[in-house]
Order: structure tokens, then C-alpha cells, then sequence
């Protein structure tokens, strides 16, 4: 078990990767032919979806990983990698595509309805690749049931506070304006920024043991 000091940075960490003031303009234009009741619905089902697929990460992510034989170090990297590229994109005001591509974009605005709860917004953009090699990464970092029970407790936590954002969405985006939620997301690109190299300065440690003993 990591000390709490270390819970609150994972936290923190994952808030900023799945940025959920910064995906609210998604939301409410997903959402914009729904009626108040079936918003809700919305917001509810992709709170929890996050949360299911988030904590699933923490439970069978490194079952995963042994079975197509990658390595941490090397997953650490990879990762790392994806969290830069998507700290790229915030800092740009951008959605990274690998969070969600045009095409997925257009997708759900033709279907509509509550299904845009679960895919596209829970999947892939809440819990997209960058949450979920991270989820991965850090519940790796400790042993025991109580880290993980620990892991789990933070994707839920999360979840409650996507669905909150979400249930706030209207007056949250009337209030912020595009240029507020545009600042909001630059802050947390620099911190996405900052676990990513984190992430690959590890991995790379790791793979290569003596690359930072020569530094």
C-alpha cells in the first residue's frame, strides 16, 4: 500500500486525464435534443460506465498484460507517450484523437438518444486509452487488496465527479464560457504533461538500468 500523499497525486492525476469540466461542450452538444430527465439519464449511465471500465482496468489490466506478454517498463512508455500527445492537444484547446476521431464524432450525433452515455462519452471519451493505461500503470505501483481496493475507490470516486460535472453542465458552461473551460484544460494539460514524462522517464529507467546511473 502507497502512502495517501501518493492516492491523492493518482487522483489528481486521472481528473486531469479525463477532464471532465473540459468535455462539458461535448456533453451538452450530445445532448441538446434531450429533455432534463433523460440528460440526467445521460449523465448518470456515462458516470457509471467510466467508473465500471476504470476500475475493471485496476482489477484485470495487469492479467492483460501478462497474457499478450508486455512488459511494465515497457507499457510505462506507451503510455507515457499517449498522455504527451494527449497534453499536447489540451494545451491547444484540442481533443486528442485518441480520445475520440471526427468520424466517432459525427457517428453520435446521428444516433443520438441515451446511448451517447456509454459510447462515445464514457467510451472513449472519459475512459479512453490515456485513463486507462494510467489506471494500469499506477495500481501496478502497489501490492496488496487494500491498494487495490484503494484503486477501485478512486475510479468510483471519479465517476461521482463526472456525474456532478455533468449534472451541473448547463450552468457550469453558461458560467466558465469556452474561453474558462479552455484555461481550465492548458492547467491541467501541464500537469498531464508532467505524468507523462514521469511515465516515460520511469520506463526507460527500467528498461534500461543504466541510462540514469550514467546521468
Amino acid at each position: 500500500m502507497l502512502t495517501w500523499t501518493v492516492y491523492l497525486k493518482i487522483f489528481t492525476a486521472l481528473l486531469a486525464i479525463v477532464d471532465p469540466i473540459g468535455s462539458i461542450p461535448i456533453f451538452l452538444s450530445m445532448t441538446d435534443q434531450q429533455g432534463t430527465q433523460e440528460r440526467k439519464r445521460t449523465a448518470r449511465v456515462a458516470a457509471v460506465t467510466m467508473a465500471a471500465v476504470l476500475a475493471g482496468a485496476c482489477v484485470f489490466g495487469d492479467a492483460v498484460l501478462r497474457l499478450f506478454g508486455v512488459g511494465l517498463p515497457s507499457f510505462r512508455v506507451g503510455g507515457g507517450i499517449l498522455l504527451l500527445l494527449m497534453a499536447i492537444a489540451m494545451f491547444h484547446a484540442e481533443h486528442s484523437r485518441s480520445r475520440q476521431t471526427p468520424e466517432e464524432a459525427a457517428e453520435a450525433g446521428e444516433r443520438g438518444g441515451g446511448g451517447v452515455g456509454v459510447v462515445p462519452l464514457a467510451i472513449p471519451l472519459l475512459s479512453g486509452p490515456g485513463a486507462i493505461s494510467t489506471v494500469i500503470i499506477y495500481t501496478a505501483q502497489g501490492e496488496g487488496p487494500a491498494h487495490l481496493a484503494l484503486m477501485v475507490a478512486a475510479a468510483v470516486l471519479l465517476g461521482a465527479v463526472v456525474w456532478v460535472s455533468y449534472r451541473l453542465a448547463i450552468p457550469i458552461g453558461s458560467r466558465l464560457g469556452r474561453t474558462g473551460i479552455n484555461i481550465v484544460r492548458r492547467l491541467m494539460s501541464l500537469l498531464l504533461a508532467a505524468i507523462a514524462v514521469e511515465f516515460i522517464a520511469g520506463g526507460l529507467g527500467e528498461i534500461f538500468p543504466g541510462l540514469l546511473a550514467r546521468g
